[in-house]
């Protein structure tokens, strides 16, 4: 899940792979019908398989994905181990610079839990 301040009431679930990152990564949205990402407490999730990740939000499936979207030629992005990143970024590819007077400082991030399971 990823949130640009520009676009508060967007969230963007991407899968980053070889030959399929930055700015050629596969991403899918989802837009808060009232209010803002930060105005509340959200469960986000992605429910991950071998041949399939699923994204949600408050329990909401927004989208699917699966090798069928992955470019002709490129590996599917889950075959191989990872790890959880919770960040609070301010600048980069996706947002662009801070802007010095429309930035709001100082931001923060609320993280009640990270739950993370296998399927038995």
């Amino acid at each position: 899940m990823e949130n640009v301040g520009l676009e508060p009431s967007t969230i963007h679930s991407t899968l980053h792979g070889p030959g399929y990152s930055g700015g050629k990564s596969i991403t899918s949205n989802f837009t808060f019908p009232a209010g803002h990402v930060g105005d509340d407490f959200h469960i986000f999730a992605a429910e991950w398989e071998p041949r399939a990740i699923r994204f949600y939000v408050d329990g909401q499936l927004y989208a699917t994905r699966t090798p069928a979207d992955i470019p002709t030629g490129k590996s599917w992005f889950s075959d191989h181990p990872f790890f959880v990143i919770l960040n609070l970024a301010v600048g980069g590819n996706l947002s662009g610079s801070p802007k010095r007077f429309d930035t709001a400082f100082p931001q923060r991030m609320l993280v009640d839990y990270v739950r993370v399971y296998a399927r038995k």
